[in-house]
This record gives structure tokens, C-alpha cells and sequence, in this order.
């Protein structure tokens, strides 16, 4: 549920079919990782096996003796052109939805940082949703249009408003909210989980970026059902771990048309048959416009206009 230091925050929960078990309470087990594991890295998300002293006692200790075969992982790399640190850096463990929160104003969007956050969804090969926060302060028709094309769906809220649509969306899956900081993912978190106390941030008025407030990773229960993992606020969002083969992989409408490509073709510009291949009809051209993007934002462009 967290990590904090080399300490595991676990939730244990009786076994089933053994009636001694059936009658313990669900408990929450701080861990250590036991040094047969190695190197092996542990994180929210995961599902573990441990020995020890797992009663939950105050000042007791168990060890992660195994990590559970994942379901999925969301990764990330510290940057897209240096790879001398390993690349990949594990953010949640077996999430099956990822949520994207960005405010329609205060902060303004980045829809480059969108796009970088759903490519690292499709390498996760998890589901997408859209959290469009304070539509009180803007329209949502530009960004909903603009992310359209990619089938992404996507919901609207407003401070004070209802969150039983997204909450639906939520209910029984283990979700994951990203989302850099400022655009009110603190504040949704203690909306759907009461007891949460998440901090909450506030923009600064020059640069307009908002505080980093949640410094780790923490998987809270929805009290209606389901699991969401609230993130540390993001400014960056690494691919360099995601091929193009990847990315293309989650535009199957535009596979075929990259056969007579020419060897070494990025598919961003001169050269690339995806021209022709949407100027024939096989393709949607804003379909194609939205590869291309995606694309870009892999090859390390900028996550927003300068200034």
C-alpha cells in the first residue's frame, strides 16, 4: 500500500477456507524486503508473500519473501535520452485503469504531458481515463476534441460538484491517478476516500505550477469498492523504455499502412507512407495526426509551448 525508506506498508487479509484465519481482521503489516529477493524492486501495487511477525503489532517487522507474478506495470524512464541509469522506474504494480487528471485552467492543460502519460498507459496495455478538473474556470470542448480520435474516454468536474461519475468509473478496479501538480488530484483523493488527508497544493501565481504534495505513492480503498493509487505530482513523464512498435501497436488501424515505409522511418514526417495511406481513405487523418503526436512526445518534445 506504500513504500517508504526500504519499509513496506502491507494489507494482510485472512486467508480463505481455513476457519482460524477466517476469523482474524484484515491488518495492516509493515515489511522489510528479505535479502533473497536481491535487487528485485517492490512497489505500490505489488502483491507480496511474507514470514515473520505479521500480526501488525506496533514496532513489529515481517519480510517480503516474494513478489507475485504482475498483472501490469506503469513505467517511466528519469529522462528520454539518457539511459545510464537503468531507464525504467516502476511507478504502480498492477493497476488495470490509469487516470489522468489535468485541470482546464489554473494550471492551464499540457496536452504534451497527456500524451506522454497515455503512451506509457498503452506500454502498460492498461485502460485510460480522462479527469478533466475545474471546468468552472474553462470549457472542456478544445482538450475533449482534441483526444477524441484516440478513443479516450474521459469525465468533467468542478469543485463542488458531483463525483458519482467518476466514482462509477472507479468502482471495483485498481486505479491510478497521475497528473502534475496543481490540478487538483489531492483534492479529488479526499473527496472519494474521506480519511485520506492528502495535502492539498496550491498554483503559484508567476510560475502558474502548482507544489509537489503527495511525495509517494499510496494505495487507498474506495469505500464503495476498488482500489486507487494516488502518485506524486509529475513535470516529466520519460519514454525512453517505449519503442515505436509499441506506440503503434495502439493504432491498429494504422499498422498496415507503415509496411512500405522506408527502413528507419520515424513516421513524423517526409517519406513516411501514412501520408498516402490516409490521403487513400484507410485512415482517419486525425487518427494519424494523434500517432504522430504520441510519436513526438516519445522522441522527448516538449511538454508545452514555451512561454
Amino acid at each position: 500500500m506504500a513504500v517508504d525508506r526500504g519499509r513496506y506498508t502491507t494489507l494482510v487479509e485472512p486467508e480463505r477456507g481455513h476457519k482460524r484465519k477466517q476469523q482474524q481482521q484484515r491488518r495492516l503489516v509493515v515489511a522489510m524486503k528479505a535479502r533473497e529477493l536481491g535487487r528485485k524492486g517492490i512497489v505500490v501495487g505489488d502483491r507480496v508473500a511474507l514470514v515473520g511477525d505479521v500480526s501488525g503489532r506496533p514496532d513489529t517487522l515481517a519480510r517480503v519473501v516474494r513478489v507475485e507474478p504482475r498483472t501490469s506495470m506503469l513505467r517511466r524512464s528519469a529522462d528520454d535520452t539518457d539511459d545510464t541509469d537503468g531507464i525504467e522506474r516502476p511507478v504502480v504494480a498492477n493497476a488495470d485503469q490509469l487516470v489522468i487528471v489535468t485541470a482546464l485552467a489554473d494550471p492551464p492543460p499540457r496536452p504534451r504531458m497527456i500524451d506522454r502519460i497515455l503512451v506509457a498507459a498503452f506500454d502498460a496495455e492498461i485502460d485510460t481515463l480522462l479527469c478533466l478538473t475545474k471546468s468552472d474556470l474553462a470549457p472542456p470542448d478544445e482538450l475533449v476534441a482534441l483526444y477524441e480520435p484516440l478513443g479516450v474516454s474521459h469525465i468533467v468536474v468542478h469543485k463542488g460538484g458531483s463525483l458519482d461519475e467518476l466514482r462509477d468509473h472507479l468502482a471495483g478496479r485498481i486505479s491510478v491517478l497521475v497528473g502534475h501538480s496543481g490540478v487538483g488530484k489531492s483534492t479529488l483523493v479526499n473527496a472519494l476516500v474521506p480519511d485520506a488527508n492528502r495535502a492539498v497544493s496550491h498554483v503559484n501565481a508567476v510560475t502558474g505550477r502548482g507544489r509537489h504534495t503527495s511525495t509517494s505513492a499510496v494505495a487507498l480503498e474506495l469505500p464503495e469498492g476498488g482500489w486507487i493509487i494516488d502518485t506524486p505530482g509529475v513535470r516529466s513523464f520519460g519514454l525512453a523504455h517505449v519503442s515505436v512498435e509499441t506506440v503503434l501497436a495502439a493504432f491498429p488501424d494504422l499498422v498496415e499502412g507503415t509496411v512500405t515505409c522506408p527502413k528507419g522511418c520515424t513516421h513524423l514526417g517526409e517519406g513516411c507512407a501514412l501520408d498516402a495511406w490516409a490521403a487513400a481513405g484507410h485512415a482517419d487523418a486525425a487518427r494519424l495526426e494523434s500517432l504522430r503526436r504520441l510519436l513526438a512526445s516519445r522522441e522527448g518534445a516538449p511538454d508545452e509551448p514555451p512561454a
